[in-house]
């Protein structure tokens, strides 16, 4: 019974070696646009691995297809609006989530994915791991099994 205590009571440390990363395809006219975010977050923080840990980067690479097809619930297309800002006087633009999905989808979809992501130093290394297409056609069909 000694054994056994002092066994389970040691901490895994993860060896960058070690860890793989799987590539995972997402087609996002299937999902909505929270859903969607949510799902590539849990992919890119690794919380679908049995190694997880906060403090490690351990993001499947995640490819997106489809962009231009996301579905948005409500009255979102018109009362959703982008702001950026030039730190300019009077330089504050908006656009509304009817034209920044015409306009760039692939921004939609990685703006929602990076508000999902905990804000710390590795959310700028787990959003790497992302690749967003407007269409089918990506350049990832080796990696995707």
């Amino acid at each position: 019974m000694n054994i056994v205590n002092k066994l389970s009571n040691k901490t895994l440390v993860l060896n960058p070696k070690s860890l793989h990363q799987n590539w995972v395809l997402l087609d996002a006219s299937q999902f909505t646009l929270g859903r969607l975010a949510s799902k590539v977050a849990n992919y890119l923080i690794g919380k679908n691995k049995v190694e997880f840990s906060p403090n490690h980067n351990l993001a499947d690479k995640v490819v997106i297809i489809n962009a231009k097809n996301i579905k948005v619930t409500g009255n979102k297309l018109t009362s959703k609006i982008y702001y950026t800002h030039s730190n300019f006087p009077g330089g504050l633009k908006s656009e509304s989530l009817e034209r920044k999905l015409i306009r760039r989808p692939v921004d939609v979809i990685r703006l929602a994915v990076k508000g999902m992501l905990p804000v710390n130093r590795l959310r700028d290394e787990r959003l790497q791991s992302l690749y967003i297409y407007e269409g089918s056609d990506h350049p990832h069909q080796g990696q995707i099994k």
